[in-house]
């Protein structure tokens, strides 16, 4: 991750490096959008809401794929969205943290409703990531049904056994097998050019596809079905937030090269391509990607199998990305407060976003089998398909326009027919896919709405249990001047409280202090706070201050992409002056058992969800590596 905080050696290293970036920006970034060939133009020609095979129907279908790659991609996303980086990072969280709200009610309002829109657009992402490696799999796999006909009863057991392997592998890491995901895609991009060349130059005719007059002369003709169309275009884009969401991982320059170096050109060539091959021979339409590959005589199915086998490669380099940015995105959602407190395992002891969340990772897999099981055909997954990419893109061009007002101080001018632009496209997708709501489509909108529902429940439930436990909070300067005045029997060693509100009275250093009567000779008081930022430097972590009577304030910022770790923590307190030793300190920390029956604003059955997650939640010791035989966990039972 700390590639985009980095620049590029001096001299003659830098253009290597830059290739290196590019090569691993193809395995890592373009998997989805590089694998959408194997079922974009298939859906427009042979899906339920297809078109007849002619040559103005190829050449507007081609048109609208062309425009689509070309706007969105290159345009909105690599020329401007790009630009929205947070100290390197991007995403929905990063771009969210970029937007000031301002102060007062108006801020604070202002404030609510923009994280509404990126919790939106983080769920909308959650959604796609159960479809993506259940339709990239299976649409790679029914290559063999096209070789032959015997293995298509073998085609969905086969692609659950993939799938099923490729999650059970999320536990060892991605260290080793991410080294070849570049070379992998590399000849993945480049066997779909070669594809669509050769078809291309046998029908040279396709070429007229890049006059937008097509597509509007498509659109006239069909009006409402070519909408239906439309929203089978989107898939040649999905896939494309990956350009943002893993800025960090790389930079702009290695994104922008890759993309106009190889994968635009590779696509823009193959899908070209394919409407060649349908112009010259409409009956392939069932699977024109599979039907581009050349079939020497004697041996019809010398090439098909190697390209069934790269393509299958290919998806699943797709779907690493996408777990692996679910991973990501899910714990960035921890740090910000809108998730519980997950179980994460580092995988890479040398890199810090190398993580791997078996929560997530398991709930993953059983959506994409189950969607594998019962839907059995790509074709019927792609009506599922569309929605969350196109809402998630429009949710983004949002939050840019207000990073551009409001952070960059663009006049109104400047900033509104850029948003326009923006929203003419993707409110033009977004509608198309609204159209496939009753054949697949509710289903990535119920797994974004279910996501979208815990995660403002949790912030919701955390915000009133804040409430509760601070409502009525004793300002931190009383308390040391009571215990001034009523010198508490000290003992020997180091007491940690942590606690979220730096300037109150701990609860439990309350409870304590009125059960035990008292206090350690040294008490610290830790509070870890996120800050606006992916990532804080370890210089820039810590401030400790020293109070009255023996007690000491250590305040941690750390950025919403990293793990905090409190031995760590002590270790940096020991180098600001105060030693701290975990082996031998006490931690003391508040469990609370939550009462459903308060007078919160909360609906009882909200209350219910944010209660079993805080139940289920992994425990502060487990989450900031404290030692378990050195905590003290104080009780408290807390209406709702």
């Amino acid at each position: 991750m700390s590639n985009a905080q980095t620049p590029p050696p001096a001299g003659s290293a830098a253009k290597p490096r830059l290739a290196a970036l590019a090569l691993g920006a193809l395995g890592v970034i373009y998997g989805d959008i590089g694998t959408s060939p194997l079922y974009a133009v298939r859906e427009c020609f042979h899906g339920p809401h297809a078109v007849d095979v002619s040559q103005a129907n190829v050449l507007g279908v081609l048109s609208l794929i062309f425009w689509a790659l070309t706007f969105v991609v290159c345009v909105q996303y690599l020329m401007f969205v790009l630009r929205a980086d947070n100290r390197g990072e991007g995403g929905v969280f990063a771009l969210l943290a970029l937007v000031p709200t301002g102060e007062g009610e108006r801020g604070a309002r202002l404030k609510a409703l923009v994280v509404l829109v990126a919790l939106a657009g983080a769920a909308l992402i959650f959604g796609d990531g159960v479809i993506t490696p259940a339709i990239s799999v299976l649409s790679a796999v029914e290559g063999l049904g096209v070789a032959t006909e015997a293995a298509n009863d073998w085609i969905v057991p086969l692609s659950c056994a993939i799938l099923a392997g490729l999650f059970w592998a999320q536990s060892r890491g991605t260290a080793r097998i991410g080294r070849v995901f570049g070379p992998v895609m590399l000849l993945w991009f480049s066997s779909i050019a070669a594809l669509g060349v050769r078809w291309v130059m046998r029908e040279p005719a396709i070429l007229a596809a890049a006059n937008p007059a097509h597509a509007f002369r498509f659109f006239l003709e069909h009006r409402l079905h070519a909408s239906f169309v439309l929203g089978s275009v989107v898939l040649v884009i999905t896939g494309v937030e990956a350009l943002y969401a893993d800025l960090g991982h790389f930079n702009k320059k290695p994104i922008r090269l890759a993309w106009f170096g190889l994968v635009f050109p590779a696509l823009l060539a193959n899908y070209l391509g394919q409407g060649a091959l349908l112009l010259a021979d409409p009956s392939k339409a069932a699977n024109p990607f599979y039907g581009l590959v050349p079939r020497p005589d004697g041996s019809p199915n010398a090439l098909l199998y190697p390209v069934v086998a790269l393509a299958t490669a290919a998806t699943v380099i797709a779907s690493q990305a996408m777990i692996s940015g679910a991973f990501s995105l899910t714990r960035q959602a921890v740090q910000l407060g809108f998730l519980p407190r997950l179980h994460m395992v580092h995988t890479s002891s040398a890199v810090e976003g190398q993580i791997y969340i078996p929560a997530v990772n398991i709930t993953l897999m059983l959506g994409c089998l189950a969607l594998v099981v019962a839907i059995r055909e790509s074709s019927g997954l792609a009506g599922a398909y569309g929605i969350a990419v196109t809402a998630a893109m429009t949710i983004t061009s949002i939050l840019y326009y207000l990073v551009a007002r409001r952070r960059w101080r663009w006049s109104l001018r400047k900033a509104l027919p850029l948003l326009a632009l923006f929203l003419l496209f993707n409110l033009a997708f977004l509608s198309a896919t609204l159209l496939k709501l009753p054949y697949g489509g509710w289903i990535s909108l119920a797994i974004a709405g279910l996501v979208f529902l815990v995660m403002t429940t949790w912030r919701d439930g955390r915000a009133q249990l804040a409430k509760r436990m601070y409502g009525r909070k004793l300002p931190l300067d009383l308390f040391l001047d009571d215990v001034a005045k009523q010198k508490p029997h000290r003992v020997e060693g180091t007491a940690v409280f942590m606690t979220s509100q730096p300037d109150a009275t701990p609860v439990a250093l309350l409870h304590h202090l009125k059960l035990n009567r008292t206090l350690h000779e040294k008490v610290l008081l830790l509070s870890i706070l996120t800050a606006d930022v992916p990532v804080v430097a370890p210089a820039e972590q810590s401030t400790l201050d020293e109070l009255p009577e023996g007690f000491y304030r250590l305040l941690a910022r750390y950025g919403f992409m990293q793990t905090p770790n409190v031995p760590e923590l002590l270790r940096q307190a020991g180098r600001l002056g105060l030693a701290v030793q975990p082996a031998t300190a006490t931690f003391f920390l508040s469990r609370e058992s939550l009462l459903l029956t308060g007078k919160s604003g909360m609906a009882r059955w909200r209350k219910a969800i944010f209660a079993f997650f805080s139940r289920n939640a992994v425990s502060p010791t487990a989450y900031f590596d404290l030692p378990p035989g050195r905590v003290i966990e104080l009780g408290l039972q807390i209406e709702l």
